[in-house]
């Protein structure tokens, strides 16, 4: 008698007539046809499903092309930083303290100053040189003339000194403070200096 099934067919009855005696294991048999395979469970964990697929990043065709290197040759500059500001007013209580400090220590200055000068000037003879000279030219008989080493002798040059650094004092601070209202009053029609601010790098 001639067996008018397929080789599928025959491959599954004898599958199954070989697993009715013994014990074995069954073989993974194909299916017949129009039956649905079983799916098979994926031996790693359970990923759901995306609900956007992230697009893939397209391949770069060469992968040392995207690196970029510096070119030895080209002369990099320093970038600096530069911030305009304005000065929109100014302190007239804070303007006043720094010019009285200044004018004191310019008035101290003026006082060593004259000191100094007068010393190298008596050392190098220039008083009695001048005073005779002077005396000479205003002396007559009877009188010795105008006594310029008298006159111009160390303290009365000093005392000189210190009366006029103490005027500079306080016209200066008096000057500074004033400057400073007149400085107020113009930044508020023309909006004040404006200054460049530069870092240095």
């Amino acid at each position: 008698m001639t067996d008018t099934r397929g080789p599928q067919t025959q491959q599954y009855a004898a599958g199954a007539g070989s697993a009715a005696p013994g014990a074995q294991p069954q073989q993974a048999v194909s299916p017949l046809p129009g039956e649905r395979q079983p799916e098979q469970q994926p031996s790693g964990p359970y990923h759901p499903p995306q609900a956007y697929q992230t697009p893939a990043a397209p391949a770069s065709p060469a992968s040392g092309s995207a690196v970029r290197r510096p070119r030895t040759g080209a002369r990099t500059t320093p970038r600096v930083r530069k911030a305009r500001l304005r000065v929109a007013k100014a302190d007239p209580w804070s303007v006043m303290k720094v010019s009285f400090l200044l004018s004191i220590a310019l008035g101290i200055c003026t006082i060593v100053a004259s000191a100094v000068l007068w010393m190298v000037m008596d050392a190098m003879g220039v008083f009695s040189t001048v005073g005779g000279t002077i005396s000479e030219a205003t002396g007559s008989n009877e009188s010795n003339g105008f006594d310029l080493q008298a006159f111009l002798s160390l303290p009365n040059v000093l005392m000189f000194t210190a009366i006029i650094a103490v005027i500079d004092v306080v016209l200066a601070t008096a000057l500074a403070t004033l400057g400073a209202f007149i400085y107020n009053l113009s930044a508020g029609f023309v909006g004040g200096v404006e200054l460049t601010l530069a870092e240095d790098e």
